[in-house]
């Protein structure tokens, strides 16, 4: 039997990245709870390989949004647009790294390139969330935005309990925002999803993992309390890592190997 030379190869040819990072697990896999603490292991290997670069995009984009703020108006609702933009271009370089190539400063507006009012997209639908969540918590507990804001003090100690409460309340309603923000940028430029379908697959990979996820946020608190105490300067190696980290809980989460 002859072979035709010019044919097609009959095995299919796998793409590279499709390579590195495995199999793609629509809305995220249950992995062990000890991931959670590899997680920060997994991100100070792709600290390491730049941390001198690492430091200086962390230091650019801090001043950025910093810089934002002071905008009147426009400022804060730039901040809120853009934090998903700037993440995604994380995203881009830990996987630059990952696949065997170099961090370059231009990853850190690489999100500007690719899917930008997609990304922005999200930043828009958090801030509308988190704008809700505020004012159905200042109408139940019949607050001030600035009480609860903790701008102004409140007048009674029962006006500061119900503050408190309304506080936590606040916070436990914030979280499944969190969980739906954690990993959407990554979800964006890398698996093509929508703003709000990058939300909702962002969310429920994090309720698959509440166990990783609590040993992750007790060993970053510890880490955080390591950073702070000289002067703070260990943020110039927990910022990079922490942006890092969500990159290694998305090839862990997203990916079957």
């Amino acid at each position: 039997m002859t072979t035709n030379p010019y044919s097609a190869p009959a095995a299919p040819v796998a793409d590279p990245e499709q390579a590195l990072l495995g199999n793609f697990v629509p809305g995220g896999r249950g992995v062990a709870s000890g991931r959670g603490a590899s997680w920060f292991g997994e991100a100070w290997q792709l600290f390491k390989t730049a941390p001198v670069l690492w430091i200086a995009i962390w230091i650019v984009m801090v001043l950025i949004l910093i810089a934002l703020n002071f905008i009147p108006l426009l400022g804060g609702l730039a901040n809120a647009l853009l934090w998903p933009v700037f993440s995604a271009g994380l995203m881009l370089g830990c996987q630059a790294i990952a696949s065997g190539g170099k961090l370059e400063f231009g990853h850190l507006f690489a999100g500007f390139r690719d899917r930008l009012g997609t990304l922005a997209g999200i930043g828009g639908l958090t801030l509308l969330a988190s704008v809700a969540i505020g004012a159905i918590v200042v109408s139940a507990m019949g607050l001030g935005l600035s009480t609860l804001l903790g701008t102004t003090r409140p007048a009674t100690p029962e006006a500061a309990v119900t503050t408190l409460l309304a506080g936590l309340i606040m916070l436990a309603l914030m979280l499944p925002l969190f969980m739906a923000m954690w990993f959407a940028p990554a979800l964006v430029v890398f698996n093509e999803r929508g703003a709000l379908e990058a939300m909702v697959e962002s969310f429920r990979g994090c309720l698959k993992n509440v166990g990783p996820f609590l040993v992750y946020g007790l060993v970053g608190l510890l880490l955080t309390i390591a950073a702070t105490i000289p002067l703070g300067l260990g943020w110039l190696v927990l910022g990079p890592m922490s942006a890092a980290s969500i990159y290694a809980g998305y090839r862990d989460i997203y990916f079957r190997p």
